[in-house]
């Protein structure tokens, strides 16, 4: 009896063996005929690709069969990993994945619930970097650098090179700690027809009327005398109704976006430094010794200062010179307007959307499927200086919290890994040119893309990709204080209130969200204000917040191989 008992268990044990076994083999077969129908071009050979398969497929066997999720807004870049991706993952190890693609709102409110309940609704998050801030002062994250050397050492892949990250500043903390793994990111740049601004006739009328160069434009009144003239000079373009400026408008989270996402910064509202103005950053926002003290000018901040009014007022006036539907559409709304080939120029332009403009059906691509339009620097306002963040950059970054119970943690960081790995991310890149890896962005095949693609990589090859920046350390709770930005800015675009007033209103309320963290349990670098003093000892000093500057400037533009230029400097 014994030796049948003994002769059943080896039996198990054998089946269980070839069971495995025959998984082990299903799983390399599923990585083969990834490598070579999805995974290309890739940066590796079809060897390495292999190798860093198998390394996947052996660090995953103790989670095999688990079932992981994880939630990220909807872009192009993550509807492709969650519909292509997360299936190829789980052939490849066995993980399941639940990847779910919703609005950024809902992301960032169901991180706050796990967070606030202790309740694990998600093993992994992809959000914005803008939250760095947030997540190095209140303790609910695990950063990734100590991770990777802790509890995730031994499902770290080898080959990962967080130094081939392009977004890795952005979401390391002032003390070092990489907080995120950089996923992808898409940048808010000039964009404008250049074929339009090429006609001779259109040429000869412009400086007829404003006495210089149809061009680029290198400063906001520039921008402005081209919206105008498109939008009241010129009116039709080959029989259309056409416009020189296009934007959003319409009382709505994003409306938020519109403005927090360094608008602000492009009209000089804060100081000097990389990635973020210090002391003072584009959310007007002062910090000294790490510690948030105030954003309205008579605590030192800029948000209500006179550069701050210049910028809204500005936003605000431009709608004249777009579709009088733009008041009630909002962000996604917006992003295939300029394809519909009646926009002259975007000062905001979302390069996440670059698919609709490089459709080959596009009344916006020559017969030889180059674009008729081109993306260049972004026009500045008249209170920037040199040596300023120049735009917004948004770079979505993988996020892991604490509550999270580590084999689920270690399981999801396998996945996030695998959708920036140097096997995916080339061909993961060329599906939405949502680049992550520098590896991928010099490689032969994007620089044979690079001539359809408007001026994109000459973007993301140059020093412009670091001064192009997502908000920073100086925003110390950004789930909730961002929040706050479209209600105010929604009375100016109503006419409910002018610049001053929404701006004023504004500032009182981060000042007082600043007290309520001034006295939380945050233990680091946690906002401790100044005391009101009058605004003109405050804009009396150098930097922000700046004294107004009454007089107007003169439009600026440069030819298109010169203006960007400034991105190879």
């Amino acid at each position: 009896m014994l030796k049948q008992n003994t002769l059943q268990v080896l039996a198990v044990a054998s089946l269980l063996f070839l069971a495995r076994g025959t998984a082990v083999n299903a799983q390399e077969s599923a990585a083969k005929h990834w490598i070579n129908t999805e995974f290309q071009p890739s940066t590796l050979t079809t060897a390495e690709q292999e190798r860093e398969m198998q390394w996947f497929i052996n660090a995953a066997k103790p989670y095999r069969d688990l079932t992981i999720r994880v939630t990220s807004e909807r872009i192009p870049t993550h509807i492709y990993e969650s519909e292509t991706l997360a299936k190829a993952f789980t052939e490849i190890t066995g993980i399941r994945v639940i990847h779910e693609v919703t609005g950024e709102g809902d992301v960032l409110h169901k991180m706050s619930v796990q967070n606030t309940t202790g309740h694990n609704l998600y093993d992994a998050y992809l959000t914005d970097s803008d939250l760095i801030g947030t997540y190095f002062r209140q303790n609910y994250v695990e950063p990734i650098s100590d991770f990777i050397k802790g509890e995730g050492k031994d499902v770290t892949l080898p080959s990962l090179e967080l130094q081939d990250f392009i977004g890795l500043d952005f979401t390391t903390s002032p003390d070092g700690k990489i907080y995120q793994l950089p996923d992808q990111q898409f940048a808010n740049l000039y964009w404008y027809r250049q074929d339009w601004f090429n006609r001779p006739e259109l040429q000869r009328l412009f400086k007829s009327l404003y006495g210089y160069e149809l061009a680029v434009p290198q400063n906001w009144q520039a921008y402005e005398d081209i919206a105008e003239f498109f939008s009241e000079k010129v009116r039709r373009i080959d029989g259309k109704r056409i416009y020189g400026h296009m934007d959003y408008a319409k009382a709505h989270p994003s409306l938020g976006w519109r403005i927090s996402d360094a608008w602000l910064s492009m009209a000089g509202v804060g100081d000097k430094g990389l990635p973020n103005g210090l002391p003072v950053d584009e959310w007007g926002i002062r910090v000294e010794d790490c510690r948030p003290v105030g954003a309205s000018t008579e605590r030192g901040g800029a948000l209500n200062s006179p550069a701050a009014v210049y910028a809204v007022e500005k936003y605000v006036e431009w709608l004249k010179y777009a579709p009088a539907s733009v008041r009630d559409i909002y962000f996604s709304q917006s992003l295939a307007w300029a394809a519909n080939g009646v926009i002259a120029q975007q000062i905001f332009w979302y390069s996440a959307d670059i698919d609709s403009f490089i459709d080959k059906g596009s009344t916006l691509i020559n017969e030889d499927g180059t674009p008729k339009w081109r993306v260049a620097p972004s026009p500045v306002g008249k209170y920037w200086q040199v040596g300023m963040k120049s735009g917004y950059q948004d770079t979505g970054a993988w996020t892991f919290l604490k509550s999270t119970p580590l084999a689920r943690r270690q399981a999801a960081w396998l996945y996030a890994q695998f959708v920036v790995s140097k096997t995916v991310s080339l061909k993961k890149f060329l599906t939405s040119y949502n680049p992550v890896r520098l590896s991928d962005l010099n490689s032969a095949e994007v620089s044979r893309r690079a001539p359809y693609l408007g001026g994109l990589i000459e973007f993301y090859r140059s020093r412009a990709r670091d001064v192009w920046t997502p908000t920073g350390h100086n925003v110390p709770d950004y789930p909730h204080m961002a929040k706050y930005w479209w209600r105010h800015i929604a009375t100016v675009v109503s006419g409910k209130k002018p610049a001053q007033q929404a701006l004023d209103s504004l500032a009182i309320t981060f000042d007082k969200h600043l007290a309520r963290l001034q006295h939380s349990d945050i233990k680091r670098c946690a906002p401790k204000l100044n005391p009101p003093r009058g605004t003109d000892v405050w804009l009396a000093q150098p930097g922000a917040p700046k004294a107004q500057i009454p007089q107007t400037v003169k439009g600026k533009t440069l030819p298109y191989e010169e203006a960007i230029r400034a991105w190879q400097l």
